[in-house]
């Protein structure tokens, strides 16, 4: 295991975007600086959205950090799981905002990870048809993938993310040090999506990925600094070119659309969404070795640091058919055929469908 070594210093990251640009901050310590906060966003109301495992450890914190900014501050304390990232749970953080009568001029800051921030930004780019929102991602998921490029959205109990929209944050701050109270599972569950960067975009990101596992899971600050801002940096550079996933974006699905069949399969919670994914990318990389764009040795390759990474390599027997129902109501579906992102050379992804007979063949080989 390597020794832990000193915290990195504060690194910034651009989403390019135009007159929807904004900056992401990455370093240990930003919940309590006020510099981190000089450029929230002007308004007369602010509210915090957290839930009931994050709000007891950070949401004091950062009610204290906006009480110098903004006249009132309110926090509304979602419960903690996929399993209520639903119509229901989203309409709590609508009662909250018409109860303390918030107008136009209120930001709301999502405390949390994934599941937070995707309502928090879906509620803040549907109330009053917009008002400003912040990201505050205190999971590696959230971290290095949920938090940046705007995708918003909650569940439906026929597909993931389904109902939602594309809404930009102004700014999003990632303090390292709240991966330090992170549970180890979670943990693995966001090395899933750092992992995932390196086969579709930059292969030297992936062998030092390999290099560094044991200090990412040692929670090194050095080692998850970088692994967060190269993940920033590396989304930054996809959604600065298509921002709605119009083409090239969609390639950030990688190991999502098997992942995402397990969660809708399993029972949205019953898996972590980072653990489908890891599942998932299994299953897309032996794809991809069928539709001959990789060898065997690459699929190897990322199955063992998948499963170094604490993830599971082998998913749930659904059966078959049942995989391919779930995933023709993937996003990335069209008119009825799946869509898959798969390698075709190491470092470089597509988007294709596949024959269903192949994609059978490779569930059951990937599937206990």
């Amino acid at each position: 295991m390597s020794a832990v070594s000193a915290p990195a210093p504060v690194r910034r990251v651009a989403i390019e975007l135009g007159e929807r640009s904004y900056p992401i901050d990455v370093g240990n310590g930003l919940l309590g600086q006020a510099a981190t906060w000089s450029a929230l966003p002007q308004a007369s109301c602010a509210l915090i959205v957290t839930n009931d495992v994050v709000g007891p450890l950070y949401g004091g914190r950062m009610a204290e950090v906006l009480r110098t900014r903004y006249r009132q501050v309110h926090t509304v304390v979602l419960p903690d799981g996929e399993q209520h990232k639903d119509w229901q749970t989203l309409n709590l953080i609508f009662d909250a905002l018409l109860r303390h009568a918030c107008d136009r001029q209120t930001v709301i800051v999502a405390l949390g990870g994934g599941v937070v921030g995707d309502m928090a930004g879906f509620a803040a780019a549907s109330y009053m048809r917009g008002v400003p929102f912040v990201q505050v991602p205190t999971t590696l998921l959230a971290q290095v993938d949920s938090s940046v490029g705007g995708k918003t959205a909650i569940n439906h109990p026929l597909g993931k993310n389904m109902i939602g929209a594309f809404y930009q944050p102004q700014q999003v701050v990632c303090d390292l040090d709240t991966l330090q109270t992170l549970p180890a599972r979670e943990l693995s569950a966001g090395l899933a999506e750092v992992i995932k960067y390196g086969p579709i975009l930059d292969m030297e990101f992936l062998a030092w990925i390999e290099g560094n596992i044991d200090a990412l899971m040692a929670r090194d600050p050095a080692a998850l600094a970088h692994a967060v801002v190269r993940s920033c940096e590396l989304k930054a550079w996809v959604v600065g070119q298509d921002e709605r996933e119009s083409g090239l974006r969609a390639i950030l699905n990688f190991g999502h659309t098997f992942g995402h069949a397990i969660e809708a399969g399993l029972g949205y919670g019953a898996w972590l969404h980072g653990e489908a994914v890891g599942c998932g990318m299994v299953m897309a990389a032996l794809l991809s070795q069928r539709l001959g764009g990789v060898d065997a040795a690459f699929v190897r390759r990322l199955h063992d640091l998948i499963r170094k990474a604490g993830l599971p390599v082998k998913g749930p027997r659904l059966g078959a058919e049942r995989y391919l129902e779930l995933m023709r109501v993937d996003k990335k579906a069209q008119a009825g055929e799946i869509k898959f992102v798969v390698i075709d050379r190491p470092g470089h992804a597509s988007v294709t469908g596949a024959p269903d007979a192949l994609v059978r063949d490779v569930i059951e080989q990937c599937c206990e």
